[in-house]
C-alpha cells in the first residue's frame, strides 16, 4: 500500500508530521475498506504516542501553513466528500485525460524510485472563467479519496516579495506532509513569463522559487493547477505540468445537460432544455448554474414553479455583457414583435410559434400577428 512507502519515508526522515498524517489516513482508508479493527489499532498507536507533541482528532489533524507577516491562511481547506455536485460536463476527449490522471494518480505513490517518475503529479487546467476548473479540481480529488486544499494567492503573494518565496516554501511544505490534492487557482498569479519586463527582479525570483519547490515535491504530491490567462504562464511552468487539459465554453449538447442537471428537480420538459441549450449559445457553465439559481430563488419568493415564461428573461439578462458574444444578448431591449422575428430567423422548427408563445407568455395568436407586423414593417 503507498501510504505505508509514505509513512517509512517519513520516519526515515524524522518527519514527525508526515508519518502523523498519513498513518491517519491510512486508518481512514482501512475503515472505509471494512477493516475496522486495523483502523482502530492505528488510531489507538497515534493517540497513545502523538497526544503530547499536538492534540488529535484521530483523523490527521494538521496546521495549516500561514502568511509570515499577516498570519492569514495560505490555504482553503474543501472537504470534497461532503460536496454533493452535478457531473461536471467534458467532451469524451476531455474525460480520457482526466480519468488517466485519476488512474496514475491512485498508483503513482508507490511507483519504484526512478529519475522519470520521482516527481509530483501535476495537471494544469485553463480556459475562459466559468468553464468548471475548480468543479473538476473537486471532481479529481473526490475520485480520489483525498482532501482539496486550495492555496490562497491573496495570502500567498505578500507585499514583502521575499515573503512571497518562504510562503510557497510553506505551502508545498505542507502538500509534501499531508495526504492531500493541492489546488493553485489563478495560477498566472506566480507564475507569470520570467521575461517580463514590466516585472522587478525579486518577482521573477518568485517565480524559480515556485519551480524549484514544484521540482523538489515527492510523488506522494498531486497539484492541480488552473488559470483563465495561459498566455501568460512561463514556458518552464508548462513543463512542469505534464498533464494539460483545455477546458472550453460548453457545447450546445452541454449546455443542454447541464440546465437538466441545474434544475433538478423543477419542472421542465427535455423540448425546454433544448430550447435552453439553444438560448444559452455563448454561455459557460458557471452562468447557467447562476440562471438556474436565479430561478430557484424566484421560486421561492412567488411560489410559483418557474417554466419557459420565466427563463427566457433570465437568460436574456444574464447574455448581456460587454462583448455581445452571446446570441440572448441580441434580444435584449428589442420589442416582442423584433425578438418574434430574431427567434424565427434563427430556427423555424426550434422556434415555433408555440414556443415562442411559452418564451413571451401570450397566445399563439399574439404571436402569430407579432410576425406578420415584424415581416410588414421589414417588407416596407
Amino acid at each position: 500500500m503507498s501510504e505505508l512507502v509514505r509513512i517509512v519515508n517519513g520516519a526515515l526522515r524524522l518527519d514527525v508530521d508526515k508519518v502523523r498524517n498519513y498513518t491517519a489516513f491510512l486508518a481512514q482508508k482501512l475503515e472505509a475498506a471494512g477493516e475496522l479493527a486495523a483502523a482502530e489499532r492505528l488510531r489507538k498507536v497515534l493517540e497513545e504516542n502523538d497526544h503530547q507533541l499536538r492534540p488529535t482528532d484521530a483523523r490527521f489533524p494538521r496546521a495549516l501553513p500561514v502568511d509570515s507577516e499577516s498570519r492569514f491562511p495560505l490555504v482553503e481547506h474543501i472537504k470534497v466528500s461532503k460536496l454533493h455536485e452535478p457531473p461536471v460536463q467534458l467532451t469524451q476527449a476531455q474525460w480520457d485525460v482526466v480519468h488517466e490522471f485519476v488512474s496514475v494518480a491512485k498508483s503513482h505513490g508507490s511507483i519504484a524510485d526512478n529519475g522519470e517518475l520521482s516527481g509530483a503529479l501535476s495537471f494544469l487546467m485553463y480556459g475562459p472563467p466559468g468553464t468548471g476548473k475548480s468543479r473538476l479540481a473537486r471532481y479529481i480529488a473526490h475520485e480520489l479519496g483525498l482532501e482539496l486544499y486550495v492555496a490562497r494567492l491573496d495570502g500567498l503573494i505578500s507585499s514583502f516579495l521575499g515573503s512571497t518565496s518562504k510562503n510557497i516554501r510553506a505551502l508545498f511544505d505542507f502538500a509534501a506532509k499531508t495526504p492531500c490534492v493541492l489546488f493553485l487557482d489563478e495560477f498566472d498569479a506566480i507564475a507569470k513569463v520570467r521575461g517580463d519586463h514590466q516585472e522587478m527582479g525579486e518577482l521573477k525570483r518568485v517565480v524559480n522559487s515556485f519551480l524549484q519547490n514544484l521540482d523538489t515535491l515527492g510523488r506522494q504530491s498531486i497539484v492541480l493547477a488552473a488559470t483563465n490567462h495561459e498566455n501568460l504562464l512561463d514556458a518552464a511552468v508548462w513543463r512542469r505540468f505534464t498533464y494539460r487539459l483545455a477546458l472550453t465554453l460548453p457545447t450546445g449538447d452541454q449546455r443542454q445537460r447541464m440546465w437538466s442537471d441545474f434544475l433538478k428537480p423543477l419542472e421542465f420538459s427535455e423540448r425546454d432544455f433544448a430550447l435552453l441549450g439553444d438560448l444559452s449559445e455563448g454561455f459557460t457553465g458557471s452562468d447557467i448554474r447562476e440562471a438556474s439559481a436565479r430561478l430557484r430563488r424566484k421560486q421561492v419568493a412567488t411560489g410559483v414553479a418557474p417554466g419557459l415564461k420565466e427563463a427566457f428573461p433570465i437568460v436574456v439578462n444574464l447574455a448581456t455583457d460587454a462583448e455581445g458574444s452571446r446570441f440572448a444578448s441580441i434580444l435584449a431591449g428589442k420589442e416582442s414583435s423584433a425578438m418574434v422575428h430574431v427567434l424565427r430567423e434563427r430556427d423555424e422548427r426550434l422556434y415555433s410559434l408555440a414556443v415562442i408563445a411559452d418564451l413571451l407568455g401570450v397566445s399563439k395568436a399574439t404571436v402569430h400577428r407579432l410576425s406578420k407586423k415584424e415581416g410588414d414593417e421589414h417588407g416596407d
